[in-house]
């Protein structure tokens, strides 16, 4: 082992004198290629630890390793003295550099995408609720089985996601955020929060489906809790968001966490209701689902549905942009133009 040690010591010195004299950053890159690749000497000594005995293996593997450290730290310096130097050359010797932008006083705008998050925080807020940032990596337990969608639920097959591992996933809607909010609050107190962010879920990518979108969820959970307090507020909302002569509507739905459940919708914007091709002639389009939260998920997230009772809601942040701005693809919101951008501040 002795003489296997001495010759790393004899590379070591070698490689760092070769380091110090290397003139450009062509030779520099020659050295390192000669002691640090997979097929150098090195590498090729580290075949020798099978043959060492157990008590040898340390010292030799650290004297291997050390050796390597320090050539590339050496070799880590010495570049970034000829970068530079090479720099400095290049400064002195371009006393224009045409290259770089020139100085601009740009103003900036806001995607519509935040601009309605911010609003209907806003409108929230103002009602008395508490703005809750969820997890974008949730647990199935949270994002699925606290929601009342046990494993091999049909339901699972509309919130198809991508998966980390076989308990982690990105989450399919923001309504784990509530279940994070009703445990936290120990069966004990009321809840009234909104849990704006963005969901993922395999989709096909067009006009109005992305993989990646956004919802604003909803929680009340308190004594007495019905259907008519959740179409209050949600009518106070759309009045505020779109106008005062909107008007709401439930329509009967299922969704494994409410009971009952509907889907909601307003009043179109742009006939008053008459029907037009904006809502397919019926008047009203779709906003997003809601409904009276399960005693299911009461009971699993800590809360007694005997004394306890609540509802829930979903909207869509790029639908109530889309309704509210005239956008025609959701994709829009994703693909960094900033003429899209610039376009919308200007309306």
């Amino acid at each position: 082992m002795a003489n296997a040690i001495e010759r790393v010591i004899e590379i070591r010195e070698k490689a760092l004198g070769e380091i110090k004299e290397a003139e450009n950053l062509e030779g520099l890159t020659a050295i390192k290629n000669i002691y640090l690749a997979k097929k150098s000497e090195l590498t090729a000594l580290m075949g020798l630890m099978k043959e060492l005995r157990a008590e040898e293996k340390g010292s030799f593997g650290k004297a291997i390793n050390d050796t390597k450290a320090a050539i590339q730290e050496a070799w880590a310096k010495k570049a970034a003295e000829m970068e530079k130097r090479k720099l400095q050359a290049q400064l002195e010797k371009e006393t224009i550099d045409i290259s770089l932008p020139g100085e601009t006083a740009n103003v900036g705008h806001i995607n519509p995408y935040y601009v309605i998050i911010d609003e209907v925080s806003d409108i929230f807020a103002g009602m008395g609720f508490e703005i809750v940032e969820g997890r974008d990596v949730e647990t199935d337990h949270y994002n699925f089985e606290l929601l009342n969608v046990p494993q091999d639920h049909p339901a699972r097959d509309m919130q198809d996601t991508f998966y980390i591992s076989e308990t982690e996933l990105l989450r399919t809607q923001t309504s784990a955020a509530q279940a994070h909010t009703m445990l936290s609050k120990g069966g004990t107190e009321p809840i009234k929060m909104i849990c704006p962010g963005k969901t993922y879920r395999r989709d096909e990518d067009d006009m109005t489906h992305s993989h990646q979108f956004s919802q604003i969820e909803g929680l009340v959970v308190a004594p007495g809790v019905s259907l008519a307090d959740l179409k209050g507020t949600l009518e106070l909302f759309v009045k505020k968001m779109f106008g005062e002569k909107r008007e709401v509507r439930f329509r009967s739905s299922f969704f494994p966490f409410t009971e009952p459940s509907v889907e909601v919708d307003a009043s179109c914007s742009n006939c008053g209701g008459k029907g037009c091709n904006m809502c397919k002639g019926t008047g009203w389009i779709e906003i997003g689902g809601a409904g009276e939260v399960h005693p299911n998920v009461l009971r699993m997230c800590g809360y007694n549905p005997d004394e306890y009772s609540g509802f829930a809601f979903g909207v869509g942040v790029e639908r109530i942009a889309m309704l509210r701005f005239g956008i025609d693809d959701i994709r829009r919101f994703y693909t960094n133009d900033i003429r899209f951008i610039k376009d919308f501040n200007a309306k």
